[in-house]
């Protein structure tokens, strides 16, 4: 899949998510870049998908699932996360977070009102599945 494509692809589903995807004109909302997409030998039916997601200052997502293993990684500020029936953790710079595909994502936000946060996730799952889905 190409990379706009796959931006289309993400954007879209980020919306039917209600997770908004950044707008040059709407510094407020969270950027999405989608990095690469790319089927996984040795995995049949499966893809690696690598995103780049920027929170602006005081950003959340909603409650939502991702049907795959998200494995995140902490580039720069600092992001609250939490799956259902695990605590809460902030993690800085440098640190590490996963997600399974039976987890609910409950908590996602930019632990700072004032400086934005920028993280890695990279995605083990079914080829063609969407990356997000919204959840309760």
């Amino acid at each position: 899949m190409s990379r706009s494509n796959m931006l289309r692809l993400f954007g879209g589903l980020m919306l039917a998510a209600g997770v908004a995807v950044a707008r040059p004109a709407v510094a407020a909302e969270t950027k999405v870049t989608p990095l690469m997409s790319k089927e996984l030998v040795g995995l049949p039916g499966k893809e690696g998908v690598m995103l780049m997601v920027e929170y602006p200052p005081g950003a959340a997502d909603p409650v939502h699932r991702h049907n795959a293993s998200a494995f995140i990684y902490v580039l720069e500020g600092a992001v609250v996360m939490q799956v259902r029936g695990d605590k809460e953790v902030t993690l800085t710079k440098g640190q590490t977070f996963f997600e399974g595909p039976e987890d609910v994502h409950t908590i996602g936000r930019n632990a700072s009102k004032t400086e934005p946060a920028k993280f890695l996730v990279v995605f083990v799952k079914d080829k063609g599945a969407p990356v997000v889905v919204p959840a309760q």
